[in-house]
């Protein structure tokens, strides 16, 4: 069953976890070397490492809010360049950019940036925990354009634009991005414009395979995973989040946002990230 909150005041702080000390514990701490406490109160336990991935028609500048919160609470981040060339070909982009990583990872994506990292992740125990903000978590042989088809309502396909390019081997691709004048409506409206004009004249294109890519893994079926779903998202519906965070059993919150709650909402962005982080130390 999922675990679902509702934030209805985004903006307010997180409540701190509280220590609990069992009396085995006490009674090891009073019967150890008083050197040997000190020594363990001055270590502090490693955080992970924050991978954060993003997904179509923008770049990894989408998460700088995000970046700046994990960072000052003293998170090491690295925000993955995803190339949107294709399902295939980008979760071997991010499990290059894993497999270069010391220690344990917390793998948090937004839309299609969810689809990577649920195959990228697989079979990577570094990888402790998933986060999925607004994003797919697709099932194997799932594609984004059969999953979107169960959940009708999504404006996000009338708005695109598509440019041919030519493929390296031969051949054409289409290469797709967002109108630049329903960009703000679409994406991101609950972001102010003189912000989503910028986005939407340097947004990066998604090869259009994307979309009918199936993957051949779904991560989330061994690693734990949290799901922020955006219930004024015109890109992925809420009914497509919900259905695919309860089939995950993920930890969910439901946030009034647009599909860029990045961008919109760090605050609540942040949180959730750091709640499935400190999951990974228990």
């Amino acid at each position: 069953m999922v675990k679902k909150t509702v934030l209805r005041h985004p903006r307010t702080s997180a409540v701190a976890l509280g220590a609990v000390v069992g009396a085995a514990a006490l009674a090891l701490t009073l019967t150890a070397p008083a050197g040997a406490a000190k020594a363990e109160e001055q270590t502090p336990k490693r955080k992970p490492t924050v991978v954060l991935v993003h997904g179509a028609f923008v770049d990894g500048s989408t998460w700088n809010g995000v970046i700046e919160r994990l960072q000052r609470d003293g998170y090491p981040v690295v925000a993955a360049a995803n190339p949107l060339r294709g399902l295939a070909n980008d979760a071997d982009a991010l499990r290059s950019l894993l497999g270069s990583i010391d220690g344990p990872i917390v793998l948090a994506s937004h839309s299609y940036g969810g689809s990577v990292i649920s195959e990228a992740a697989a079979g990577n125990p570094q990888v402790r925990a998933l986060v999925y903000i607004a994003a797919f978590a697709l099932e194997k042989g799932e594609s984004v354009t059969e999953l979107n088809s169960r959940f009708p309502g999504a404006d996000l396909g009338s708005a695109l634009n598509p440019v041919p390019f030519a493929l390296p081997g031969g051949g054409t691709g289409i290469d797709l991005y967002i109108k630049p004048d329903k960009f703000h409506d679409v994406f991101a409206a609950d972001v102010p414009t003189s912000l989503t004009n910028l986005a939407a004249a340097a947004q990066r294109p998604v090869a259009a395979s994307v979309f009918d890519d199936e993957p051949s893994e779904a991560a989330w079926t061994t690693i734990p995973s949290w799901d922020l779903i955006t219930t004024e998202d015109k890109a992925i519906t809420p009914e497509a989040q919900r259905f695919m965070a309860e089939r995950a059993h993920a930890h969910t919150v439901e946030v009034k946002a647009s599909h860029a709650v990045t961008a919109s909402q760090p605050d609540v962005v942040t949180r959730l990230i750091e709640q499935a982080a400190r999951s990974t130390a228990r």
